[in-house]
Protein backbone atom coordinates (compact mmCIF):
# COMPACT_ATOMS: atom_id res chain seq x y z
CA UNK A 1 0.00 0.00 0.00
CA UNK A 2 0.87 3.57 -0.59
CA UNK A 3 2.52 5.62 2.28
CA UNK A 4 0.56 8.74 2.96
CA UNK A 5 3.24 12.06 3.97
CA UNK A 6 1.20 13.85 6.35
CA UNK A 7 3.01 17.09 7.74
CA UNK A 8 2.49 18.54 11.01
CA UNK A 9 3.12 22.40 11.18
CA UNK A 10 3.36 25.51 13.39
CA UNK A 11 1.53 28.32 11.92
CA UNK A 12 1.89 31.94 13.04
CA UNK A 13 5.08 31.20 14.89
CA UNK A 14 7.21 34.28 16.21
CA UNK A 15 10.76 35.18 14.97
CA UNK A 16 12.01 32.82 16.27
CA UNK A 17 10.42 30.10 14.98
CA UNK A 18 8.25 29.49 18.45
CA UNK A 19 4.58 28.83 18.87
CA UNK A 20 2.10 28.73 16.69
CA UNK A 21 -0.96 26.96 15.39
CA UNK A 22 -0.71 23.26 14.88
CA UNK A 23 -1.60 22.36 11.73
CA UNK A 24 -1.76 19.06 9.87
CA UNK A 25 -1.33 19.20 6.51
CA UNK A 26 -2.13 15.34 4.45
CA UNK A 27 -0.98 15.27 0.75
CA UNK A 28 -2.12 13.51 -2.01
CA UNK A 29 -5.85 12.79 0.47
CA UNK A 30 -7.78 13.21 -3.12
CA UNK A 31 -6.51 9.48 -4.02
CA UNK A 32 -5.82 8.09 -0.15
CA UNK A 33 -8.87 9.77 2.04
CA UNK A 34 -11.61 11.28 -0.36
CA UNK A 35 -14.48 10.04 1.65
CA UNK A 36 -15.94 12.89 4.15
CA UNK A 37 -16.34 10.78 7.13
CA UNK A 38 -12.26 9.59 6.56
CA UNK A 39 -11.73 13.05 6.82
CA UNK A 40 -13.61 13.81 9.42
CA UNK A 41 -12.62 10.77 11.77
CA UNK A 42 -8.87 11.80 11.35
CA UNK A 43 -9.36 15.50 12.39
CA UNK A 44 -11.63 14.53 15.05
CA UNK A 45 -8.90 12.49 16.24
CA UNK A 46 -6.06 14.83 15.89
CA UNK A 47 -8.00 17.37 18.17
CA UNK A 48 -5.88 20.58 16.07
CA UNK A 49 -7.39 23.98 15.26
CA UNK A 50 -7.45 22.68 11.65
CA UNK A 51 -6.55 19.69 9.10
CA UNK A 52 -6.01 20.13 5.23
CA UNK A 53 -6.65 17.80 3.12
CA UNK A 54 -4.78 18.43 -0.76
CA UNK A 55 -6.85 17.08 -3.27
CA UNK A 56 -4.60 18.05 -6.24
CA UNK A 57 -1.10 19.75 -5.22
CA UNK A 58 -0.57 21.41 -8.76
CA UNK A 59 -3.84 23.04 -8.43
CA UNK A 60 -4.21 23.92 -4.59
CA UNK A 61 -7.22 21.94 -4.62
CA UNK A 62 -7.55 21.55 -0.90
CA UNK A 63 -10.12 20.91 1.81
CA UNK A 64 -9.97 22.35 5.66
CA UNK A 65 -11.68 20.14 8.38
CA UNK A 66 -11.92 21.02 12.25
CA UNK A 67 -12.33 18.35 15.12
CA UNK A 68 -16.10 19.80 14.38
CA UNK A 69 -15.88 19.05 10.83
CA UNK A 70 -15.29 20.75 7.02
CA UNK A 71 -14.81 24.34 7.18
CA UNK A 72 -15.07 26.54 3.35
CA UNK A 73 -11.72 27.93 4.65
CA UNK A 74 -9.54 28.77 7.48
CA UNK A 75 -6.86 31.74 8.05
CA UNK A 76 -3.87 29.20 9.47
CA UNK A 77 -4.94 26.25 7.42
CA UNK A 78 -4.49 28.27 4.40
CA UNK A 79 -1.09 29.90 5.48
CA UNK A 80 0.35 26.77 6.31
CA UNK A 81 -1.25 24.87 3.03
CA UNK A 82 0.51 27.41 0.51
CA UNK A 83 3.83 27.54 2.71
CA UNK A 84 4.18 24.01 2.11
CA UNK A 85 2.42 23.68 -1.22
CA UNK A 86 5.42 25.80 -2.30
CA UNK A 87 7.87 23.29 -1.10
CA UNK A 88 6.63 20.63 -2.71
CA UNK A 89 6.00 22.44 -5.80
CA UNK A 90 9.52 24.46 -6.23
CA UNK A 91 7.31 27.80 -6.55
CA UNK A 92 4.82 29.34 -4.35
CA UNK A 93 1.56 29.00 -5.50
CA UNK A 94 -0.31 31.89 -6.71
CA UNK A 95 -3.98 30.85 -6.10
CA UNK A 96 -5.27 28.38 -3.35
CA UNK A 97 -8.47 26.40 -4.07
CA UNK A 98 -10.49 25.83 -1.23
CA UNK A 99 -13.93 24.69 -1.53
CA UNK A 100 -15.26 27.88 0.26
CA UNK A 101 -13.53 29.91 -2.94
CA UNK A 102 -10.37 30.87 -4.47
CA UNK A 103 -7.84 32.60 -2.57
CA UNK A 104 -4.77 34.60 -3.46
CA UNK A 105 -1.63 33.52 -1.72
CA UNK A 106 2.31 35.42 -1.72
CA UNK A 107 5.36 35.76 0.35
CA UNK A 108 6.45 39.35 1.57
CA UNK A 109 9.76 39.47 3.48
CA UNK A 110 9.47 35.51 4.63
CA UNK A 111 5.98 35.71 5.55
CA UNK A 112 2.94 33.72 3.93
CA UNK A 113 -0.05 35.86 3.00
CA UNK A 114 -3.53 34.76 1.52
CA UNK A 115 -6.55 37.05 1.14
CA UNK A 116 -9.65 35.19 2.28
CA UNK A 117 -13.39 36.19 0.88
CA UNK A 118 -15.21 37.40 4.23
CA UNK A 119 -18.42 35.08 2.96
CA UNK A 120 -16.19 32.24 4.32
CA UNK A 121 -14.79 33.27 7.34
CA UNK A 122 -17.04 31.54 10.67
CA UNK A 123 -18.86 34.25 12.19
CA UNK A 124 -16.24 35.28 14.97
CA UNK A 125 -17.24 37.91 17.73
CA UNK A 126 -14.68 40.37 19.23
CA UNK A 127 -14.78 41.68 22.55
CA UNK A 128 -12.40 44.30 23.57
CA UNK A 129 -11.07 44.22 27.53
CA UNK A 130 -9.22 46.87 28.96
CA UNK A 131 -5.69 45.64 29.01
CA UNK A 132 -3.21 42.49 27.97
CA UNK A 133 -3.51 41.69 31.89
CA UNK A 134 -7.47 40.82 31.52
CA UNK A 135 -7.03 39.00 28.77
CA UNK A 136 -4.02 36.66 29.96
CA UNK A 137 -6.71 36.36 32.89
CA UNK A 138 -9.38 34.69 31.10
CA UNK A 139 -9.74 31.14 32.06
CA UNK A 140 -11.40 27.87 30.31
CA UNK A 141 -13.43 26.13 30.26
CA UNK A 142 -15.62 29.44 29.27
CA UNK A 143 -19.04 30.44 30.01
CA UNK A 144 -22.07 29.55 28.17
CA UNK A 145 -22.40 31.86 25.20
CA UNK A 146 -18.88 32.61 24.94
CA UNK A 147 -18.44 30.56 22.17
CA UNK A 148 -16.39 31.49 18.77
CA UNK A 149 -14.96 35.00 20.36
CA UNK A 150 -12.09 36.65 20.04
CA UNK A 151 -11.04 38.51 23.31
CA UNK A 152 -8.38 41.21 22.69
CA UNK A 153 -6.72 44.28 24.19
CA UNK A 154 -4.53 47.21 22.41
CA UNK A 155 -0.25 46.58 23.65
CA UNK A 156 0.29 49.75 21.62
CA UNK A 157 -2.61 51.35 19.76
CA UNK A 158 -0.73 53.76 17.32
CA UNK A 159 1.28 50.90 15.94
CA UNK A 160 -1.31 47.97 15.78
CA UNK A 161 -0.20 46.31 17.97
CA UNK A 162 -2.91 43.72 19.72
CA UNK A 163 -2.88 41.07 22.28
CA UNK A 164 -5.81 38.80 21.80
CA UNK A 165 -6.73 34.81 22.66
CA UNK A 166 -9.82 33.15 20.72
CA UNK A 167 -12.45 30.50 22.09
CA UNK A 168 -14.23 28.30 19.45
CA UNK A 169 -15.51 25.27 21.37
CA UNK A 170 -18.28 24.59 18.77
CA UNK A 171 -15.09 23.59 16.24
CA UNK A 172 -14.21 21.21 18.83
CA UNK A 173 -11.21 23.11 20.31
CA UNK A 174 -11.33 25.35 23.18
CA UNK A 175 -8.94 27.65 22.62
CA UNK A 176 -7.14 28.63 19.29
CA UNK A 177 -3.46 29.02 19.89
CA UNK A 178 -3.34 31.44 17.21
CA UNK A 179 -6.68 32.10 14.88
CA UNK A 180 -6.36 33.17 11.41
CA UNK A 181 -9.93 33.74 10.70
CA UNK A 182 -11.03 35.98 13.94
CA UNK A 183 -7.88 38.41 13.50
CA UNK A 184 -8.87 39.19 9.80
CA UNK A 185 -12.22 40.31 10.77
CA UNK A 186 -10.64 42.33 13.68
CA UNK A 187 -8.55 43.60 10.92
CA UNK A 188 -12.01 44.55 8.89
CA UNK A 189 -13.81 45.76 12.28
CA UNK A 190 -11.18 48.21 12.99
CA UNK A 191 -10.11 49.30 9.87
CA UNK A 192 -6.72 48.55 9.44
CA UNK A 193 -3.32 46.66 9.58
CA UNK A 194 -2.63 44.85 12.67
CA UNK A 195 0.47 42.67 14.66
CA UNK A 196 -1.82 40.61 17.11
CA UNK A 197 0.25 38.52 19.86
CA UNK A 198 -2.01 35.67 20.05
CA UNK A 199 -2.61 32.90 22.47
CA UNK A 200 0.60 31.58 24.43
CA UNK A 201 3.34 33.40 21.57
CA UNK A 202 2.29 33.34 18.33
CA UNK A 203 2.11 36.44 16.42
CA UNK A 204 -0.77 36.63 13.51
CA UNK A 205 -0.69 39.55 10.83
CA UNK A 206 -3.72 40.71 9.16
CA UNK A 207 -4.79 44.23 7.14
CA UNK A 208 -8.02 44.49 5.41
CA UNK A 209 -8.08 43.90 1.91
CA UNK A 210 -10.39 44.89 -1.07
CA UNK A 211 -14.17 45.14 -0.21
CA UNK A 212 -15.76 41.52 0.43
CA UNK A 213 -12.02 40.38 1.76
CA UNK A 214 -9.34 40.57 4.47
CA UNK A 215 -5.81 39.36 4.57
CA UNK A 216 -3.63 37.56 6.70
CA UNK A 217 -0.04 36.17 7.17
CA UNK A 218 2.66 35.13 9.11
CA UNK A 219 5.41 32.72 9.87
CA UNK A 220 5.51 28.93 9.44
CA UNK A 221 7.39 26.24 10.71
CA UNK A 222 7.58 22.45 9.99
CA UNK A 223 6.82 20.90 13.37
CA UNK A 224 6.80 17.06 12.43
CA UNK A 225 6.41 14.66 9.31
CA UNK A 226 4.49 11.49 9.54
CA UNK A 227 4.34 8.70 7.25
CA UNK A 228 0.57 6.70 7.23
CA UNK A 229 -1.00 3.91 5.20
CA UNK A 230 -4.35 3.85 6.67
CA UNK A 231 -6.69 5.89 8.59
CA UNK A 232 -6.45 3.25 11.38
CA UNK A 233 -2.59 3.81 11.69
CA UNK A 234 -3.14 7.52 11.62
CA UNK A 235 -5.19 7.71 14.37
CA UNK A 236 -3.48 5.11 16.29
CA UNK A 237 -0.27 7.29 16.13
Amino acid sequence: MTETEVRRLRVFTDETGAAGSLLVVVLDAGKRFPEPDERERIAHGLGLPATVFVDDAEQAELAVYTPGGELPTAGDALVGAAWKLGRILGGHPAVLRPTGGDAASWQDQGRVWVRVPLATVPPWRHRQLADAAAVDALTLPRPVGEDLEQVWAWLDEPAGIVRARAFGSRHGVAEDEACGSATMLLAVTLGRRLTVHHGAGSIVLAAPGPEGFADVGGLVVEDERLVIDDVEGFLAH
